[in-house]
């Protein structure tokens, strides 16, 4: 099995690597470790992300590890939204692709039972939190979406507070959010 472009490219977004080097993989072995608390052999990330060529099926706890380090609660979560990105739309309605929107846009977030937040679209799918109501997200705190799926939990791969980062963030993992487009 070798991981998609989908959850390739989270992988490149959460480590900031290219993985065009296999020693990439090495670093990635030691972030997931760090973020985690568990190990991945390099060998099988080096097999997940193309520079090994072998047809054998990984564990679905190291899966479940990947999905955890990129702020999913499983594989089974992370493999909805990998089904998503692979869908044949260019847009809907219950989506906002963020590489679409421009720089300055504000973007209301909804989530049970009480929160709300409000972001302002920075480029690069970073975004500054201008309001919050209840969320654990605070004003000013900077953080990066690739997504924004009505319905869905909201997937942030970093926080950054006060310039430290914080790690990943997932919104409304019960119900899914509603989002508004403000301007």
């Amino acid at each position: 099995m070798k991981f998609s472009p989908y959850v390739t490219d989270l992988l490149k977004q959460k480590s900031n690597k290219d993985f065009r080097l296999s020693a990439d993989c090495e670093y990635l072995a030691l972030d997931i470790e760090s973020v985690t608390g568990e190990h991945i052999g390099v060998n099988t990330l080096k097999r997940l992300l193309g520079f090994i060529n072998d047809e054998r099926e990984p564990r679905i706890s190291t899966l479940d590890v990947i999905a955890r380090y990129l702020g999913f609660d499983n594989w089974d979560v992370l493999s909805v939204y990998d089904s998503r990105s692979n869908s044949s739309f260019e847009s809907s309605a219950e989506e906002i692709r963020v590489s679409d929107l421009t720089v300055g846009q504000v973007i209301q977030i909804s989530y049970l039972p009480d929160r709300q937040i409000e972001i302002q679209y920075l480029g690069a799918n970073r975004f500054c939190v201008q309001k919050s109501v209840n969320s654990k997200l605070r004003a000013d705190d900077e953080i990066t979406i690739t997504h924004i799926v009505q319905g869905y939990p909201l997937l942030v791969s970093e926080v950054i507070r006060e310039g430290k980062s914080l790690g990943s963030f997932t919104a409304g993992k019960a119900q899914g959010i509603r989002f508004k487009i403000l301007n």
